[in-house]
């Protein structure tokens, strides 16, 4: 699920998808990191959204796991 939140002043805010693209030719984006995706020593892989003031989760056993675990925890803290 995509959410396209418009700021008062009438900014764009969505977490990034491929499809979402032709936005970026609306203005001057903005392009920011949420989190940092990492393997862990074992082959296993951590999610680190401290860019945003979260939590180190995991580890996930394949890394697809730990971009959904992103997304969902994106969307369930507002962003």
């Amino acid at each position: 699920m995509t959410t396209i939140n418009v700021n008062i002043d009438g900014s764009l805010q969505f977490i990034w998808d491929d499809q979402l693209q032709p936005l970026l030719g609306l203005g001057t984006p903005t392009v920011r990191c949420a989190s940092h995706v990492e393997p862990t020593h074992d082959g296993q892989w951590t999610l680190d959204l401290s860019p945003v003031g979260g939590p180190v989760l995991g580890p996930f056993r394949l890394r697809g796991e730990a971009l959904d675990e992103e997304l969902r925890w994106l969307h369930d803290h507002g962003f």
